[in-house]
């Protein structure tokens, strides 16, 4: 981890160390030592390659670091579908409060009001008509008579 998160930096500290001046010291070690966080990351992926292919060749030899690679990449999938369910539950929140934010804004001017408010405390309007169409995709609000989103361009169907 420490060296994913230094080889990411390596990148940044060569870029910073051509925008200063090359004679300056900090400048010049920040700059080596990307460079040697780039070449330890390279070493790695270099040792996993051989790795690959020494279990390509032999693979009864390696059979219990095979079983704990299998053991991580069912842990790997097991928190990918975690990650992904809970994306998927906080875009379902997301839209969620979109749409109650838009019950509440009015129509007419686009103030938010309160929620319970039947009339908009800013023009008198009714809030909450169901004249003002949502999209369906991002859930942003959009004047009545709207065939297209504003905010992302998805087609709104004509209740």
């Amino acid at each position: 981890m420490a060296n994913n998160l230094f080889g990411g930096l390596g990148g940044l500290m060569k870029g910073l160390g051509a925008m200063g001046s090359s004679d300056d010291p900090d400048m010049k070690i920040m700059s080596l030592q990307g460079e040697i966080n780039d070449l330890k990351q390279k070493e790695l992926e270099t040792y996993a390659e051989i790795g690959k292919k020494a279990v390509e060749i032999d693979s009864a030899k390696y059979s219990d670091m095979i079983d704990r690679l299998r053991l991580i990449q069912s842990n790997i999938q097991q928190t990918e579908a975690k990650l992904s369910d809970l994306q998927a539950a906080k875009e379902a929140a997301e839209k969620a409060k979109n749409e109650e934010k838009a019950q509440r804004t009015c129509p007419s001017c686009g103030h938010e009001n309160p929620e319970g408010v039947k009339f908009c405390q800013e023009c008198g309007s009714r809030v909450g008509e169901a004249g003002k169409p949502i999209c369906p995709s991002c859930g942003a609000q959009n004047p009545p008579g709207t065939k297209f989103c504003g905010e992302c361009g998805t087609r709104i169907s004509e209740a």
